[in-house]
């Protein structure tokens, strides 16, 4: 496989002489007559911003955006200031994501609010309090999805505005919070058929995924280092593209430190990823002969990935982080912690509903005491949810 070039940003891959091939045709247009725009309450339009400008506006103000400053990524905030939380990851998957819309000449509006909003759902603890709360719900016949929960959060749960509740996003950003990751049938979710589930979502929901990926497969590795959890010279051992990556830098910086040359090496994989994520997106919508949003939402796959070599790389990567980070034994404390957290809190107010915060009474009415209690349990940052659970703890002490 050639060896990557640096480059401190995405370029797009062009012929020589020749502008870089834009998809803007088969971009989400913004217009005032897109049915993408519309919401679900009347809204004043304003001049100065696009609606999707507006969505980004009414994410960032919200409650459960300010929320993942104190949700898990990796390693809990009690660990070290410097790892990060889901809102800083969520940062880096904006950045990604608003240079792949702009390269690809798709609407960085939408591109830039759907990668602020798609962790919105997640739980504390990251996806060991996930995996909890799913198992919690399994006992009583339902299940725990976090972009599913997203949805709900902005439709129902954020109480901003006197008219209504929920945010009053658009339908292209709620689609694009259903739809991101993962492609639901009518059969097992109707209600989600108002979000096209028969045809798949608009370029600028699709790269949002994979630029969630090449965040958090950077950001691990780094964090990981930073733990003492990880070593430079095993995951060079057993990452090709990082090895790749390392090489070309030590080259241009011989004799630096070998942790500035670990930071460069990973923001040179960075920009790969990104590069090749450009590259086979505009390469694969190109191949089909795409001229519109139509022609992506009709085709049978998505078409935002990565090249076969750049995949394989991808997958190497990600076992790697499963086997010797995710499922280390000082993470795995962590984990267990959260499930012992999470199980306790759930069994505890589905046992006392009374409990409950008043405001969620009503909620158990309409939505059921499991799913109400999940909720609740749901919006949690990792330091309130320790102490709700230090709390409870006193009372069944008593």
């Amino acid at each position: 496989m050639p060896q990557p070039n640096i480059r401190r940003r995405a370029q797009p891959a062009t012929d020589a002489g020749q502008a870089p091939l834009s998809l803007h045709a088969c971009a989400v247009t913004g217009d005032a007559a897109d049915p993408l725009l519309s919401r679900v309450y009347p809204a004043p339009s304003r001049p100065s911003r696009t609606s999707f400008q507006r969505d980004r506006e009414r994410v960032v103000q919200s409650r459960a955006f300010r929320r993942l400053a104190g949700k898990t990524q990796v390693f809990t905030s009690r660990a070290s200031d410097h790892f990060r939380s889901r809102l800083t990851h969520t940062i880096e998957v904006v950045q990604i994501a608003r240079a792949v819309a702009s390269t690809l000449g798709l609407n960085e509006d939408l591109a830039e609010v759907l990668a602020l909003v798609h962790d919105i759902g997640h739980p504390p603890f990251g996806h060991a309090g996930e995996r909890a709360l799913d198992e919690c719900l399994k006992r009583h016949g339902l299940r725990f999805d976090h972009n599913i929960h997203a949805l709900r959060i902005v439709e129902h749960f954020e109480q901003r505005y006197a008219a209504h509740r929920g945010l009053n996003l658009t339908l292209g950003v709620r689609e694009g919070i259903v739809k991101h990751s993962r492609d639901y049938t009518l059969k097992t979710h109707p209600e989600l058929k108002a979000y096209f589930l028969n045809q798949r979502p608009p370029l600028e929901a699709q790269i949002i995924d994979l630029a969630d990926e090449i965040a958090y497969l950077t950001a691990d590795l780094d964090d990981g280092v930073e733990s003492g959890l990880l070593e430079i010279d095993h995951i060079c051992d057993n990452i090709d593209v990082v090895a790749r990556c390392y090489r070309q830098v030590r080259k241009l910086h011989p004799g630096v430190e070998q942790k500035f040359l670990f930071h460069e090496a990973l923001q040179l994989m960075q920009n790969v990823l990104t590069d090749d994520l450009i590259a086979t997106t505009r390469s694969n919508t190109l191949a089909i002969g795409a001229t519109s949003l139509a022609d992506i939402r009709r085709h049978p796959q998505r078409l935002a990935v990565f090249s076969p070599e750049i995949e394989s790389d991808r997958m190497q990567e990600k076992r790697y982080l499963y086997d010797t980070l995710y499922t280390c034994r000082e993470l795995e404390i962590e984990h267990d912690k959260a499930e012992e957290v999470v199980t306790a809190l759930f069994n505890h107010w589905v046992q006392s509903p009374d409990e409950l915060p008043e405001s969620y009474h009503e909620e158990v009415q309409t939505e059921g005491l499991a799913r109400t209690v999940a909720d609740y349990i749901a919006g949690m940052t990792d330091s309130f949810i320790l102490l709700q659970y230090a709390g409870v703890k006193r009372t069944l002490r008593r």
